[in-house]
């Protein structure tokens, strides 16, 4: 007799529960060393921000530095002073990387247990 079963193929079983969260938790897991290199090379797109699932304020973020840039680019720089408001929140996100990356790899482990 042979086992047909739908979880056993070529004689394989597959993961077991756990090991199955562990690697989609793996799989799926935000890295703060990624988080800080897209942060220094792509930061003013706000990549680092999308990276980590913070769309709302990725988007924010970028109109910002469009809307500022465009607007210092089409006055000459007499409103250039505007770009120092993402460059603030740019700084800062060197701070607030790690806590962001943690709190989505919480949320992660929450949506696993379930």
């Amino acid at each position: 007799m042979t086992d047909t079963s739908p979880e056993r193929t070529n004689g394989y079983y597959g993961p077991s529960g756990e090991a199955e969260r562990i690697m989609q938790y793996d799989a799926n897991k935000k890295s703060v060393l990624i988080a800080y290199l897209l942060w220094f090379f792509l930061g003013t797109f706000a990549v680092h921000r999308f990276y980590l699932g913070a769309v709302k304020s990725a988007l924010v973020m970028l109109a910002m530095w469009v809307i500022f840039g465009a607007l210092s680019s089409i006055t000459f720089g007499v409103f250039g002073f505007l770009l120092l408001i993402p460059a603030i929140w740019w700084f800062l996100d060197l701070f607030l990387i790690p806590g962001i990356a943690r709190d989505k790899n919480q949320e992660l482990i929450a949506m696993l247990s379930r």
